[in-house]
């Protein structure tokens, strides 16, 4: 049988899958709610996304990629949250929109893991 996010619901490994939730909003220059989001992942609120949000923060940070986490919007504002902003928000997200995932072999777990932790420590 097939490993489910479920299986193991750290927050690295929601991360990874918010990612491919991400990359696939990228690729049809969407945005996605907050409670959109936490529905997708089978949570009953958007409370708990800040910690899966920002292991995939450090990691295009650390790895230079655009911030995909600028596509995550509070419903009323339409902004991300304090803390997932870049400098130039409508910038970011055009380059979230323009760079091509698709040709990006998607982080692991591990991966994900470490760059939150190694920002933690930094």
């Amino acid at each position: 049988m097939p490993t489910r996010f479920d299986d193991s619901p750290s927050n690295a490994s929601r991360a990874l899958q918010i990612w491919l939730i991400l990359v696939s909003k990228a690729h049809n220059r969407q945005t996605v709610t907050y409670g959109q989001l936490a529905q997708l992942l089978g949570f009953k609120g958007a409370g708990t996304l800040a910690h899966p949000l920002g292991h995939i923060m450090h990691y295009c940070i650390q790895n230079d990629v655009p911030p995909l986490t600028v596509l995550v919007v509070n419903q009323g504002t339409g902004l991300p949250g304090d803390g997932l902003v870049g400098a130039e928000l409508n910038a970011d997200r055009e380059a979230v929109f323009e760079f091509n995932w698709f040709g990006l072999v998607p982080p692991t777990v591990e991966q994900l893991g470490e760059a939150y932790a190694s920002q933690a420590t930094a």
